[in-house]
């Protein structure tokens, strides 16, 4: 027998919602949907819902929308049914149900991400501890100390000690000698970055070197040091060295191909600080490139410095990015379509409801309170006195009865600054709802955590 699925929808989406399951076609399961009789699904309650579903239930499943905040525990309880939350947008019910899609699953990467801490020669060691607890959070795996050439660092010790202490792994990241021994004295786990001269390091301790070539185009060097560390069964991370925008970039893109073919099995690094921070251009599309490279020629380990201002999310875009290679290329697909928080300025899919979809709920209001949306042609204003259309949030102006209610003319006015924001970006609206600028900000982040556990959890169920 077929899972008998009960979709609960409010008054102005239901229609919506009927068109959107009917255009799935042939499902494995049977699906009703249930008006609860708020005009707004995200306006229903626990209470309201107890009271107004019929008994008996006869679904296995029900599903809220998104935007619901009820407790879905307490429900399956009291209605003896699974419930589970939905979607926001009727229009990515099809990817929930496994239409247009599997749901992705970010939950899975193979990339190592090693973020650096530049000056750390001149900070203090709780200010280190603080630093890399935020990085961590951020998606850093390593946190490595970077020493400034000519520049003392005393409390290097100190600071590889306390961050072990903390549960980090350590990289020391220097040209001198003696530092980089000092480092792996205290217990670091990785070195970066040694070359012939100075791979002896890595007999006395257990640790990871990182090999540069040196000369640094001198790909010849890198490989004889290869060997020499095979030779020595010491672990190690080879790393051509990715150079800057005409200052040899193609040439270090050539260089990390050839290393691939040469050392075929070496694990590899990437330093995409020579792009993101040295190009004046927003770092997401940069990192979504650099770490496709990384998946097609298995680099796994990533050095990713943080410094200047647009960079200030660099770390968080780097773990979104190699969720998102990851996902595609075990599906063997293009990186399109998964959501990963890298497409913040503009949306793949910016505006979910048509204007003549939403003039037919604007006919439908019949009190006061504005509606907002957004449509290819524009900002929509309405409620029971009139329905307005404008590219601009100033032109709106004149249709805006809120003289005397301060806090609703300011209300208003947020919303529909927010909204124009939308329409001139082609980002996707939701009043009452902050816009989504992916891994750009912190609070998206957190949406997306819960949307890639939402995405694990239902291709379990696809595929299962």
């Amino acid at each position: 027998m077929a899972e008998r699925i009960l979709l609960l929808t409010g008054h102005l989406a239901a229609p919506r919602l009927v068109k959107t399951m009917n255009g799935l076609g042939p499902t494995p399961f049977a699906w009703r949907i249930f008006d609860v009789g708020v005009k707004v699904a995200a306006l229903m309650t626990e209470a309201i819902i107890l009271r107004r579903v019929p008994r008996p239930i006869e679904a296995e499943r029900i599903i809220l929308p998104g935007r619901c905040r009820a407790d879905l525990d307490a429900l399956s309880r009291e209605l003896g049914v699974k419930v589970e939350r939905g979607p926001d947008e009727i229009a990515d019910l099809p990817a929930y149900f496994g239409r247009g899609g599997r749901p992705p699953d970010l939950s899975r990467y193979d990339i190592r991400i090693f973020s650096e801490i530049v000056d750390a020669s001149g900070v203090s060691v709780d200010e280190i501890l603080r630093r890399a607890a935020q990085m961590r959070t951020e998606g850093a795996d390593v946190i490595d100390l970077g020493c400034l050439p000519d520049t003392p660092f005393p409390n290097l010790e100190d600071c590889v000690r306390a961050l072990k202490a903390a549960g980090h792994k350590v990289s020391v990241d220097s040209a001198d000698a003696g530092e980089l021994e000092r480092g792996a004295a205290a217990g670091a786990d990785f070195l970066l970055s040694l070359t012939e001269t100075t791979l002896d390091i890595a007999r006395k301790y257990p640790v990871t070197p990182v090999l540069i070539p040196q000369p640094h185009s001198d790909l010849g060097s890198l490989v004889r040091l290869a060997e020499k560390a095979q030779a020595a069964d010491i672990p190690f991370i080879i790393d051509p060295i990715l150079d800057p925008i005409h200052f040899g970039f193609s040439a270090s893109l050539a260089r990390y191909i050839e290393a691939r073919r040469l050392l075929p099995d070496a694990e590899m690094m990437m330093g995409t600080g020579n792009l993101t921070e040295l190009t004046e251009a927003d770092t997401s599309g940069i990192t979504a490139m650099l770490l496709g490279i990384c998946s097609e020629l298995s680099i796994r380990n990533v050095l990713v410095v943080q410094v200047s201002p647009h960079t200030r999310r660099t770390v968080a875009e780097h773990d979104d990015a190699r969720r998102l290679m990851y996902a595609a290329r075990a599906d063997e697909a293009l990186p399109k379509g998964y959501g990963a928080g890298l497409a913040q300025v503009h949306d793949l899919k910016p505006f979910v409801t048509t204007p003549v979809e939403i003039a037919e709920r604007a006919a439908d209001v019949r009190d006061a309170n504005y509606r907002i949306e957004v449509a290819e042609d524009g900002i929509h204003l309405y409620n029971r006195a009139g329905h307005h259309v404008a590219r601009d949030a100033m032109t709106l102006f004149p249709h805006l009865a809120v003289k005397g209610d301060d806090a609703h003319a300011f209300y208003i006015g947020t919303e529909l600054m927010k909204a124009e924001l939308a329409f001139t970006l082609g980002k996707r609206y939701v009043q009452d709802e902050p816009l989504d600028f992916g891994a750009a900000t912190e609070a998206a982040q957190e949406d997306l955590t819960r949307l890639r556990e939402m995405g694990h959890t239902l291709r379990a169920k696809a595929e299962g």
